[in-house]
């Protein structure tokens, strides 16, 4: 069970001693939008390649952009350690997906609530990570969406028939009380922002959703992060 706080719910004035925050955590999950594929404007290139340098851990980089086939690319040389695209958006995934694995980062690929799994299952060999949206992306602090655990079971199922090291993400409301639904319906990593940077104790939250994620989960191989 892996935990991916989401930095968009952090202090932005102080970035490096909000990552040291979640230095226990697995990854620090970075949400990218462009105020075209989504209403919101958040942060870029730049911004990613200075957090690379100083983060504790990996960076997770969610691109909610148009164009991803343009730009995705350039978040895995910036030093992300997995870059998601949205399939919305994204013109020639396959090709994409090779194209961040081949600069060294996990290929992932994200679904809006709306979108359905079954016409792009064929591509899942080819990735490392599913994310289902259970918010509609472009926001932090929504409501979690019950309705999209039965999309998470059908990824789980489908990943669980190719094989390989695929995970299934899941962000948008995952909280101490949401959790345990998106573990028992098939996740392994989870997205977190305000219930892990509105803590007191941010890694103290961290812990407990990996336990919470963990109790309520059959037990699955944890695979280690690409290099």
């Amino acid at each position: 069970m892996q935990i991916s706080p989401s930095i968009l719910a952090c202090d932005f004035a102080n970035l490096e001693s909000e990552l040291n925050r979640i230095d226990n955590a697995d990854w620090a999950h970075v949400d990218v939008m462009d105020a075209h594929f989504v209403p919101n404007l958040t942060l870029g290139l730049p911004v990613v390649e200075a957090l690379a340098r100083i983060s504790p851990i990996p960076l997770d980089c969610h691109l909610m952009i148009d164009d991803p086939d343009r730009w995705a690319p350039m978040y895995a040389e910036a030093g992300a350690s997995s870059v998601t695209f949205h399939i919305e958006a994204a013109c020639e995934p396959a090709s994409l997906a090779r194209n961040l694995r081949s600069l060294g980062a996990r290929a992932g690929m994200a679904l809006k609530p709306g979108t359905a799994l079954a016409p792009y299952a064929d591509l899942l060999p080819g990735l490392d990570m599913i994310l289902i949206m259970t918010v509609e992306p472009g926001f932090g602090g929504q409501s979690f969406m019950a309705d999209q655990m039965s999309k998470v079971r059908e990824a789980r199922e489908a990943v669980d028939k190719c094989g390989g090291e695929i995970w299934v993400q899941v962000d948008g409301g995952v909280s101490a009380t949401t959790i345990e639904a998106c573990a028992e319906a098939g996740a392994d990593v989870f997205v977190a922002g305000s219930a892990v940077f509105g803590a007191e104790v941010a890694a103290s939250a961290v812990d407990q959703l990996r336990e919470l994620a963990a109790r309520h989960s059959p037990a699955r191989v944890r695979f280690p992060h690409r290099a």
